[in-house]
């Protein structure tokens, strides 16, 4: 369908709690989830990065994340449960962000429970790098970005600056 434009950090529509899917609305977000594929395969064509992208980064407030690793799955109204005590540290990037690295600390594995492009309910266990992206995407169904979750005030840094972070 659409190459749409993402939303940049400071955009007020990403600090938005997105609204909940309606199984009547279904059948209308065929187009949205097609912006989603297209917007992340571009992301990825001109930056060598993404795995995801949540519908609002851009503009769309609703609950549906779209991941493309192996192969597509959309993820619609996820809930995370299930987060382990134990944490991994990372640099986190973002789509909304793409030059800025920021350290957070994620749970290790969680469970994802979600409904599919059928709307069959659908629950998968995520572990590492799995359970930080879809954490990340899901934030941003909250309206919370990575920023707000740095680790402390000296846990931001340029992608440039990659090869001096520990």
């Amino acid at each position: 369908m659409s190459v749409r434009k993402i939303l940049l950090l400071g955009h007020p529509k990403l600090y938005e709690v997105s609204e909940a899917v309606h199984l009547d609305e279904l059948e209308s977000l065929e187009r949205i989830f097609q912006d989603l594929h297209d917007t992340l395969m571009d992301f990825r064509r001109r930056h060598g990065a993404g795995r995801a992208i949540a519908a609002p980064q851009i503009g769309i407030m609703k609950r549906i994340v779209y991941m493309h690793i192996s192969s597509p799955i959309v993820f619609i109204n996820p809930r995370i449960s299930q987060q382990s005590d134990a944490m991994i540290t990372l640099w986190d990037d973002c789509m909304s962000f793409p030059d800025l690295l920021v350290k957070v600390k994620r749970h290790s594995t969680c469970r994802i429970t979600y409904h599919d492009r059928e709307w069959r309910e659908q629950t998968m266990r995520l572990e590492d790098d799995l359970s930080e992206l879809l954490q990340h995407e899901c934030d941003h169904l909250d309206g919370v970005l990575a920023i707000a979750r740095a680790v402390d005030a000296k846990s931001f840094a340029l992608r440039g600056q990659k090869t001096f972070l520990a």
